[in-house]
């Protein structure tokens, strides 16, 4: 049992919920770690019964997609550089939030080199996960992220978007990841499978996927020629949360498989240092 928060896309989702178009106003410590923290006290208050305790899922440096295919996510370092935001202050105080929360508080962090936080918890659902949900200890994603969808094959693991406050659920998670594959995700800098590796990153047009081609694709890899397969297995690689690095996927057992030995006992006092005085009545939800 867990509920597994995709701690960096969390925190970055409500500071955007929050501040809308306001993109120039300077990042507040205080605010990011209020929201975060007040997310996590109630989505704990709402789910512990059911899904049992916070682990917190973190991005850590270098994720070993970049090494396997350059242009993961090059697009989106690109428009950091032209944004508005001081995205580095941003970053150290997450780092500093991250840090805090395992120090003082008595929820699992886990945070890897090389790793992110969709390695952690697909690593964590593949390996608990069941086709069949009677008896089995529940998993919750606390994400915006439909990536994750595709460990909606196991009938253990939901899906809920805490930003949004609704559940992210379909029926077909197999169709949805193959075909997730087959398009590749704008969002990563992943192009579709007819199109090249540095599309993406250079600005350049994919080759439209339609519906016919789609439906000849999905045949499988016996109906595309060699350069398609090709990019089909890139897809695949940093898609598929099946397709981790088993020296990756080790490290994070080990990590999940912790005790964690600090209790609820700091929690009052950091809640004092840090001004938090709004969540110190709701203490005992955390």
């Amino acid at each position: 049992m867990a509920i597994l928060v995709d701690y960096n896309q969390v925190i970055l989702a409500s500071l955007f919920a929050s501040i809308g178009n306001h993109t120039n106003i300077d990042i507040d410590e205080n605010l990011i770690r209020h929201m975060f923290l007040n997310s996590i006290r109630a989505n704990r208050k709402k789910f512990t019964e059911e899904y049992g305790e916070i682990v917190v899922c973190c991005d850590g440096k270098n994720s070993w997609r970049r090494e396997a295919y350059p242009y993961y996510k090059a697009n989106r370092r690109k428009s950091r550089e032209e944004s508005e935001i001081d995205w580095n202050n941003l970053f150290n105080i997450m780092n500093t939030i991250r840090s805090e929360l395992k120090e003082f508080f008595p929820y699992k962090v886990i945070h890897i080199d090389h790793c992110e936080a969709d390695d952690i918890i697909g690593t964590i659902c593949h390996d608990h996960g069941t086709e069949l949900n009677i008896g089995a200890e529940k998993y919750l994603v606390l994400s915006g992220d439909k990536d994750y969808i595709q460990l909606q094959t196991y009938e253990n693991v939901d899906q809920y978007d805490p930003i949004r406050k609704r559940w992210i659920r379909n029926d077909n998670p197999d169709k949805y990841l193959k075909e997730h594959i087959l398009k590749g995700d704008t969002g990563d800098g992943v192009p579709n499978v007819l199109s090249s590796d540095n599309c993406l990153a250079i600005g350049e047009r994919q080759k439209p996927m339609t519906q016919k081609r789609m439906a000849l694709l999905h045949e499988g890899p016996a109906a595309m020629d060699e350069e398609t397969l090709r990019r089909y297995h890139r897809n695949k690689m940093v898609i598929d949360l099946g397709e981790i690095p088993n020296n990756y996927k080790q490290q994070i057992r080990e990590e999940f498989d912790k005790d964690k030995s600090i209790g609820r006992e700091q929690l009052f006092n950091f809640f004092i240092k840090k001004k938090l005085k709004n969540l110190i009545t709701d203490i005992q939800d955390f």
